[in-house]
């Protein structure tokens, strides 16, 4: 028996990036816009952190044996970019409990 070298591609490999871009993208963007940046700190790293595996979950190659990385990458992006915004929901209820 011969095995291939290039294994199938996956033909469900594009939903985990898809479901973390439609949310994500756009809080990403708001999160520059409304955080901002311009000097280090850990906000800008994970900024940067979370758009490059955003970026990681789109790029090839497509196979079943990735979905795993996949779906992980895609997961902690998400976790990446919602957690500046969850932080500041829970400081300004904090604030305004008085």
């Amino acid at each position: 028996m011969t095995t291939s070298a290039l294994a199938p591609a996956d033909p469900t490999w594009w939903k985990a990036p898809l479901a973390v871009t439609l949310p994500g993208l756009p809080l990403l963007v708001g999160q520059l816009t409304f955080f901002g940046v311009g000097h280090v700190s850990g906000l800008d790293l994970m900024t940067a952190v979370a758009a490059v595996l955003l970026v990681l979950c789109w790029l090839p190659p497509y196979r079943r044996s990735l979905r795993g990385w996949r779906i992980t990458a895609a997961s902690a992006a998400l976790l990446l970019i919602l957690a500046p915004w969850a932080t500041a929901v829970l400081m300004g209820l904090a604030m305004s409990s008085g």
